[in-house]
C-alpha cells in the first residue's frame, strides 16, 4: 500500500508517517523498485498501534523503546510488558485527573443551566 493510501486510511499526514518511520516507530518499510514506500499488512498493524497509542498521548519515546525492544525478540518480553504496565498506570492517572476536570465542568454547566432556567421562568411570567 502506498503512503498516500496509508495516510488516507489512518488519517495521518504523509509527513507524520515518514517521521514515525524515521524515529523507529514503524520498523523498516519496504520500498518498491522505484524507491516508493510499499506498506505491508505488518506495517499497517504498526501504524494502527502507534496511532492508537498516540491518540491517548503516550510518549513517543516510550513507543520508540517498545518497538526497539520488540525488534530485539522474545528475550525482551518482560521488559515490553513492564513498559506497557508503566504506560497504563500513567494513562489511568491522567484519566483520573481528566475525570476531576469533567466533573467540575459538569457542575459549572449545571449552575449556568439553573441560572438561565430561573431567568427564563422570570421572563415567562404573565
Amino acid at each position: 500500500m502506498l503512503i498516500a493510501e496509508v495516510s488516507e486510511r489512518y488519517g495521518l499526514s504523509q509527513d507524520t508517517l515518514r517521521y514515525y518511520e524515521r524515529v523507529g516507530l514503524i520498523p523498516h518499510v519496504n520500498r518498491n523498485k522505484n524507491g516508493i514506500r510499499d506498506y505491508t499488512e505488518e506495517d499497517l498493524r504498526w501504524v494502527e498501534f502507534i496511532k492508537c497509542m498516540r491518540g491517548v498521548s503516550l510518549p513517543i519515546e516510550s513507543l520508540i523503546e517498545y518497538v526497539r525492544l520488540f525488534q530485539l525478540g522474545d528475550d525482551t518480553v518482560e521488559a515490553r510488558q513492564q513498559l506497557l504496565h508503566e504506560q497504563r498506570q500513567a494513562l489511568a492517572a491522567r484519566m483520573a485527573e481528566m475525570q476531576v476536570v469533567l466533573d467540575r465542568l459538569d457542575d459549572k454547566i449545571a449552575r449556568y443551566d439553573q441560572t438561565i432556567g430561573k431567568r427564563e421562568r422570570t421572563l415567562n411570567r404573565p
